[in-house]
C-alpha cells in the first residue's frame, strides 16, 4: 500500500476561488511551489539528490536548483528586464549545470533551498506590487515580444511538468504518492 501525502483535509494547497486573472494564477503558482516543497520534504542530501534513471541528471535536488532558476529568468531577467547579473546555475562546461552540479551534499541542499526560496520572495514582491492591467503589457522574450500573462502561464506550466516529475521521483524514493 502507498503512503499517502496528507491527511484528508490536512493539505496546506489552497483551492479557493480566486477572484481576478492574477489572483488566479498567483494561486496555482503558489500550489505548485508547495507541490514541489511537499515532495521534497523530510528528505536527506542523499535521498534529494538521488539521481533517476542514467544518463539522466534529473533529481529532486537537480529539480528545486532548475526551478530557482527559472523563476530568476523569468521573473527577474525577463519580465523585470534586470540582466546584468549572471544567470543562476550557470556553467560554461554544462548547459544543464542546474542538474549536473545537484550532487548529494548538505551545503549544496541547503544552497539549493535558499535560493529558491529568496527567488520566489523577490518573484512574489514583484507580482504583489503588479496591476492586473499591466498582464497585457509586452516583453521581449529570445528576439520576440510575449504578454506578461503569456510568461505568467508558462512559469506555472513549467512547475506543473516539474510537480509530476517530482511525484515519480518521491515515489522511487520511498513510495510516498499522493497530490
Amino acid at each position: 500500500m502507498s503512503k499517502l501525502w496528507t491527511a484528508p483535509g490536512g493539505d496546506p494547497r489552497t483551492f479557493g476561488q480566486p477572484v481576478g486573472e492574477k489572483a488566479t494564477y498567483r494561486e496555482y503558482l503558489g500550489n505548485y511551489r508547495l507541490t514541489i516543497e511537499m515532495k521534497c520534504d523530510g528528505l536527506d542530501a542523499e535521498q534529494l539528490g538521488r539521481r533517476s534513471v542514467p544518463p539522466s541528471t534529473l533529481s529532486l535536488l537537480g529539480l528545486v536548483r532548475h526551478l530557482a532558476q527559472m523563476e530568476n529568468q523569468w521573473f527577474q531577467r525577463v519580465l523585470q528586464g534586470r540582466t546584468g547579473a549572471p544567470g543562476l546555475y550557470k556553467h560554461e562546461d554544462d548547459r544543464d549545470w542546474d542538474f549536473g552540479g545537484a550532487v548529494p551534499d548538505p551545503a549544496v541542499v541547503k544552497d539549493a533551498f535558499a535560493t529558491w526560496k529568496a527567488e520566489i520572495a523577490k518573484a512574489d514582491e514583484w507580482l504583489d506590487a503588479l496591476e492586473e492591467a499591466d498582464l497585457g503589457r509586452e516583453v521581449p522574450v529570445d528576439g520576440r515580444s510575449h504578454s506578461m500573462r503569456d510568461v505568467l502561464v508558462h512559469v506555472i506550466e513549467e512547475y506543473a511538468r516539474h510537480a509530476g516529475h517530482a511525484d515519480l521521483l518521491r515515489e522511487c524514493i520511498d513510495g510516498r504518492t499522493g497530490l
